[in-house]
């Protein structure tokens, strides 16, 4: 199938990888201002895969929409929650094209009715919705490894190309949950919704257990061993954070606000937003009020591991609060130091490893699980340290075996 796709999004470019990989001929429309878009991408794998696939001609690189023709089968559109307007332009151009049987498939973050929106620019070709459930870190395996694609459709003819085009991933028909277009585009809300009560609730019951002397790994590991339940989404720690997460959530309020109130949802992201301070007040706490001066190392940027992206991330709230009480700020983030960088360069030393960041700290603060920060060099830090206080926002370290290091360790809900 001569597929095109378009958008600059993380789903763009899985979508790109994924469909190219089964033999379908695809130009990808990027939108972008860059000179080669495939450096752009922030996934190592996922960004080698591409350059192979590139190297061999099977994928083709549009930054013109006058690059789109009368030949394509399939348009595929990916675009961010306030990118409507180029998703339009890009519908726009293909309705210069009569053509029969044309996919049109909507993948974008528009909310309700967003792919009503492109429709009636081109209401004579088959449409279908295809939620974006891409994660970052994970971006192919969150796609291909998922029970069931949700896939929203109004016609037995974009059902029928819908499961053809999904079919090398998905070949059962119970791995494909057809249902009519706005009812996908709700439930694609609501999973977002229910993924951040989940972890709401966990960092509410986090704070309740350090108060009562309650350690909320054993909590967590009740619950997880509930059948109805489960263990995903249930670790407590700084807040959730990223672009299409954070919106998908003020999208549902949103709507639900419309026919109605959601206390809960309110509630979910007031807990969030309240959470991404918690690392802040324990500081304050520890040194009763007075910061003043004080050397503060962060470990993490980036919203979750794995990313590059700052977006809706705890460490804003973390900086602006330091800088407020004139703290120097020395933080490291393995992936994202340059998109800090961009907005607090002139406020916060950016090092160039953990252990720089280390240097005469009076504590470090844990913002982003990356893997290299669960085992580090604890002789080392003992010995950069100004003062061995560890605060640990994702839980990632075992309380008393860094006691028995020499730090004063706090997690999140951990004795």
């Amino acid at each position: 199938m001569r597929i095109t796709i378009c958008g600059a999004t993380l789903q763009a470019v899985t979508m790109v990888a994924i469909f190219a990989r089964y033999g379908h001929k695809i130009v990808w429309h990027h939108d972008s201002k860059v000179a080669n878009p495939l450096l752009e991408i922030t996934d190592s794998t996922l960004q080698a895969h591409l350059s192979d696939l590139n190297d061999k001609g099977v994928i083709r690189l549009s930054d013109s929409l006058h690059d789109l023709s009368e030949s394509i089968e399939c348009y595929i559109f990916c675009y961010g929650p306030i990118a409507i307007e180029q998703a339009m332009l890009c519908a726009e151009q293909a309705a210069k094209f009569s053509s029969k049987d044309r996919l049109m498939l909507n993948g974008s973050t528009f909310g309700l009715h967003g792919t009503e929106k492109l429709k009636a620019i081109l209401p004579h070709d088959h449409w279908a919705y295809l939620p974006d459930t891409i994660q970052e870190g994970n971006a192919i395996g969150s796609f291909v490894s998922v029970k069931q694609a949700i896939v929203g459709c109004e016609s037995e003819q974009a059902k029928r190309l819908m499961k053809e085009l999904l079919r090398p991933m998905f070949p059962l028909d119970h791995q494909i949950l057809f249902m009519p277009i706005l009812d996908a585009e709700f439930a694609k809300l609501s999973i977002s919704g229910m993924l951040a009560t989940r972890i709401s609730y966990m960092n509410d019951l986090a704070n309740v257990a350090e108060k009562l002397g309650v350690d909320i790994l054993n909590v967590k590991q009740g619950m997880a061993a509930d059948s109805r339940i489960g263990s995903t989404y249930l670790s407590p720690g700084v807040g959730f954070g990223g672009e299409n997460f954070s919106q998908d959530i003020l999208m549902l309020s949103n709507e639900v606000s419309k026919v109605g109130k959601s206390r809960l949802l309110e509630q979910v992201w007031e807990i969030n937003d309240d959470q991404k301070e918690v690392l802040f007040r324990k500081l304050w706490d520890y040194y009763q009020s007075n910061l003043r001066g004080k050397i503060i190392a962060i470990w993490g940027a980036s919203f979750k591991e794995n990313t590059t992206s700052v977006h809706n991330s705890p460490v804003h709230k973390m900086i602006e609060a330091l800088l407020a009480q004139n703290v120097h700020i020395q933080l490291y983030d393995p992936q994202a130091n340059d998109e800090i960088a961009e907005i607090y360069s002139d406020r916060v030393e950016i090092c160039q490893d953990e252990y720089q960041a280390l240097k005469d700290a009076n504590a470090l603060c844990v913002l982003t699980a990356w893997q290299q920060f669960y085992n580090p060099d604890y002789a080392l830090m003992l010995s950069l340290m100004n003062h061995p206080l560890i605060l640990d926002g994702r839980n990632i370290y075992d309380p008393n075996f860094m006691r028995l290091q020499g730090f004063i360790y706090e997690g999140i809900g951990r004795l």
